[in-house]
């Protein structure tokens, strides 16, 4: 498991563990893969369940770059994500909630 108090999620594709984080850099990548000026827009689409298929992969590609991964989105269009379509968007969901969320005192 990733750790959550510094902004980590785990995931695993392909049999492999990988653990994602939204580092400020990935947040800049993400912001001009989605075409958006803030993040904000993203955050508020995933708080109200309307986020599509694009969003959960731009996150994931961005948390695992934020982990150190050198691939691209397209090496995970053929990938086996544990936990399938949900699994993946729990992760990206919670890589926005742990990036924007203070761990508890």
């Amino acid at each position: 498991m990733g750790n959550p108090y510094a902004g980590e999620v785990r995931l695993v594709i392909d049999g492999q563990a990988h653990v994602l984080r939204l580092t400020l850099g990935a947040l800049a990548e993400l912001e001009s893969a989605m075409g958006e000026d803030t993040i904000l827009a993203l955050v508020e689409r995933f708080e109200q369940g309307r986020f599509s298929s694009r969003d959960v992969l731009a996150l994931i590609v961005a948390g695992l770059r934020g982990g150190g991964w050198q691939g691209q989105a397209a090496d995970l269009t053929q990938a086996e994500i544990a936990g399938g379509i949900p699994g993946a968007a729990r992760a990206a969901a919670s890589l926005l909630a742990h990036a924007f969320t203070p761990p508890p005192a």
